[in-house]
Order: structure tokens, then sequence, then C-alpha cells
């Protein structure tokens, strides 16, 4: 097969062509004019997708170059986390001698250490001003990306030396995974990703000990380096293998009784621990209800909610407590006890009156959240809340106005036609799979079929 279209797609980044390509026979080495294979195309663009077709489909990341590199060193050294593991391919332990291994080991620290745009200007001898911009780095991730005269690269190593060093089975201290982590203090950093996937894969209770030690660190990032930590672990508790489910729900619940002076952190230590299922969490509530934080008294609704089925009472204390929460003087807070009252369907009229008033909120954010609570709760015959409901279809939020006619849909209200059709047209950008208008073609069907089949 001529290599030539090989090369055209590589350069266009079409990864789907490249894989059907090798597929059909394609050289994976295949050259281009200055002599380099196309793998290194794919390194200079930063296109991991296509590196990674191309390793998949046997290109050589190993392959001596003329200037005594390879593709993997060119990978690492461009700091992309994402590019340097598609290229890194499969058993690299295996498949590189140790000092191979080593050689990319110290590439990375390196960079790493004396950071990438001080490595940079090292390397070219460039003293001009240098162009940084964030890019996003893989799916989830995002690195700073340097330009210092032609030359370009990612401030990834951190994440990229944290990946090479568990491909290689190396077990760094968890101390120094958790000081990588948090030195870009963002935790959408590739940096911070790779070491708490590192630390989640390394599931020995020696490992857990060390990195929860760190809820006690006087930087509130490290803390909240460990509260994502532990959100993973109870997300991904990679088939009940040490899983830690119940010392996370102890330890959260420790924490929030030993005090956390940073209202962020301590939001967020309740915003986890209301993932878990904790004799205490409701108590937990309770105690920080008057919390002089917004973002602390937002997250104490759904402790109090805890793992109740819809059906089991809230009980007084918890009822009085979120009612008092819909009055806040926050907005957040009042739409996080709205959903709470709405999902634990307490129909007393004192909740009713709170679900009304709040579905009449000057604040629209309100309003939207607890309409589109109301419209996915169980039906209830209170007539207040379906009037607060039609009173919202004059809304200039479209997805306020689908989730109040929504509300009157499920409600089998009789001013549901009149809320569809002020709906305006129900084929919009954005909303082709959406489950309300879905409902409301089938409402509209349903009416003018007699109920038959739709086809």
């Amino acid at each position: 097969m001529d290599g030539a279209q090989l090369v055209a797609a590589v350069r266009r980044g079409d990864a789907e062509a490249v894989t059907a390509l090798l597929a059909a026979g394609a050289a994976p080495d295949t050259v281009t004019d200055d002599g380099l294979p196309v793998l290194c195309l794919a390194i200079a663009a930063y296109d991991a997708a296509v590196a990674e077709a191309l390793v998949e489909g046997g290109a050589d990341p190993d392959r001596k170059l003329p200037d005594g590199t390879t593709p993997l060193v060119r990978a690492v050294d461009g700091g992309s986390p994402a590019l340097a593991q598609a290229v890194l391919g499969r058993e690299p332990r295996l498949r590189l001698p140790e000092a191979g291994r080593n050689e990319l080991l110290a590439l990375a620290r390196r960079w790493y250490e004396r950071g990438a745009e001080s490595e940079l200007r090292n390397r070219t001898g460039g003293s001009g001003p240098a162009c940084r911009t964030r890019v996003m780095d893989g799916e989830y991730t995002h690195v700073t990306q340097v330009t210092l005269g032609s030359r370009t690269v990612r401030c990834g190593h951190g994440s990229i030396l944290t990946n090479l060093e568990w491909a290689f089975r190396i077990l760094t201290p968890v101390d120094e995974l958790v000081t990588r982590a948090v030195a870009g203090r963002d935790p959408d950093h590739a940096d911070w990703s790779s070491a708490r996937w590192i630390l989640g894969e390394r599931r020995s209770r020696e490992t857990w000990s060390a990195l929860t030690a760190h809820r006690h660190s006087p930087d509130p990032e490290c803390r909240r380096f460990v509260l994502d930590f532990l959100h993973q672990y109870l997300m991904w508790p990679w088939g009940g293998r040490n899983s830690y489910e119940r010392e996370t729900a102890d330890l959260l619940v420790a924490w929030a009784a030993d005090g956390e002076d940073d209202p962020g952190v301590l939001s967020e230590v309740l915003r986890v621990l209301g993932e878990t299922e904790h004799r205490e969490a409701k108590a937990v509530g309770l105690r920080h209800a008057g919390h002089p934080a917004p973002q602390v008294r937002a997250r104490v609704p759904d402790l109090l909610l805890g793992g109740d089925t819809p059906s089991a009472p809230l009980g007084s204390a918890a009822r009085t407590t979120l009612l008092g929460l819909a009055g806040d003087g926050d907005g957040d807070v009042r739409a996080a006890a709205g959903r709470a009252l709405v999902a634990a369907h307490d129909a007393g009229p004192d909740s009713t009156d709170a679900v009304v008033r709040l579905l009449r909120d000057p604040v629209a954010a309100v309003r939207a959240g607890i309409a589109e609570a109301v419209a996915e709760s169980a039906v209830d015959p209170t007539e207040a809340i379906a009037d607060a409901l039609v009173l919202l279809l004059d809304e200039d939020d479209f997805g306020t106005r689908l989730n109040a006619a929504c509300g009157l849909l499920r409600r089998d209200d009789p001013r549901t036609g009149e809320a569809i059709e002020r709906l305006g047209r129900l084929s919009r950008p954005g909303f082709e799979h959406d489950h309300r208008l879905s409902a409301f073609w089938r409402w509209k069907w349903d009416r003018e079929h007699g109920g038959s089949t739709p086809p």
C-alpha cells in the first residue's frame, strides 16, 4: 500500500483512517520526507489519538532516530501526559531495558524539577518572552503549554513521571506524589489526576494510611486532595477489593467532628460524606446547619436525606432544619433545601408552602432548580405546587419552562396541553433525545390517536 495515504491521514489527525490503513497493510513505520517515521509527526502535533493508533498498529516507539532519540523519548520531552502514555505502549517494563527505563525517568524528572520554561530556555538559549496557554491534554485534564520562539513544550512532566514510575512498578513515596499533585493548586491539572489515580491503584493499607494522614496537613490544598482521593474510592470501588468504604465514612465523620477551619474544605468533607451510608451522617448535617459559611450550609440537606427510601419520614429535627434552610439568605442553600424537601416527598403543609415559595423565589436559578426537582419527583396532588408551575411557563429560561410543563404532565394537570403549546416547537437543537420532550410527543399522540402505539 502507498505510504502517502498514511502520511496524509496522520497529518490531518484522522485516527480512524490511520487504523483502517494499518489494517489494510500500510507500514506503521512509514517515513516522511524528513526521514522520520509518521509516529514523530503525531508526536510533534500532540495528537495522542493518532499516536495511539500507530503504536497499537505496530509502530515502534523505541526506534532509534537520526538524532539518537526515540519517538518515546520525544513524547516524554514534549510534556504531554496523554501523548506520552499513548506512545509508551504495552508492557514497557518488560520491553525496555533498565538503562532505557532510567533514561526516561531521569528525563521526565529533569523537566519537572527544573520547570518546563526554564528547561526550554536552557535547551534553546532563548531569552525572549514565553507564551503560556492552558490547553486540554486528554479528555478530562489540562496542562500549561509554553512556546518560546519556534519551540513548544507542555508542562505535564509531573504527571508523566508519575505514570512512568507506576508503569515501571516503582512505588513512589506517598508524600512525594501528594506534593506533585498539589504543586499547581489545580484539581483539573494532569499532575493532580495522575497522582490521584495511581494512589487509588495502590490498594495497600500502608498507602491508605499514609495518604489519609494528610488530612491533618496545614495546607488546605493537601486536604482537598485527600477528599478527592476518598471520593474516587467511593465512586470506583474496584469490585470491592480493599474498597475502604467503611473506613472512608468513619474518617469523614471524624473529620467533621474534629473541626475543619477552611469552609471550602469542610464543604467538601460534607459533600463526600453525603456519598456514603453512615449512621452519623444526619447528625453531622444537623450540627452544621447553622455554619456561617453558605457553602457549608448548602451541603446539609443531602446529609439529612441520608440513604432513606423516598417513603421514609424525615423526622422532626430534619424537617425543621430543612424548612429553616429553605428560608436561608443564600440562594444555593435555599435551592438545596428545596430539592431535599421535594425528594423526601414530605407532603406536610409546611413543606408544601416552602416548595411553593421556592418556585416563586426572586432568584431565577433557585426557581429553575426547584422546578427540575418537582418535575422529577413522584406525583403529588398538591394544587398549590401545580399553580406555581403554571407561573413558571413565562420564564425566560427554556429549561425552566420545560420542567414546569413536565411537572404538570406528570400530575395529569388539565393545563398540560396549554403548557406544551406555550413551549413552542418541540424540535430544538440540543434536546433531540430529551426524555421530557419525548413525553410531550407521546402525550399529544395519545390524545390525537386514542392511545394507539406511535409509529
